[in-house]
């Protein structure tokens, strides 16, 4: 980040796969998790997250996940 006043990176990770059982969030097959993108920020990943979600509308065990990578890296950001 620079002193620009440039906006902070809030990183995102936007993946999906199908699950074994619509009541918990455990993978059939790990090998074929979508793994669509890391964005710079959540609208980003949001806008990834629906067109994904979109796609895969007919097939009820699909699902796809935003996870606050940022949160991760830096635990203080976690509010954000």
């Amino acid at each position: 980040m620079t002193d620009t006043g440039e906006k902070k990176q809030l990183l995102h990770l936007v993946f999906g796969g199908e699950l074994k059982s619509l009541k918990g969030v455990e993978f059939k097959d790990l090998s074929k998790l979508d793994i669509v993108g890391i964005y710079p920020d959540y609208a980003s990943a949001l806008i990834a997250w629906r067109g994904k979600a979109q796609q895969t509308v007919d097939n009820a065990e699909m699902r796809y996940f935003i996870v606050h990578m940022h949160r991760l890296l830096d635990p203080e950001t976690a509010s954000a």
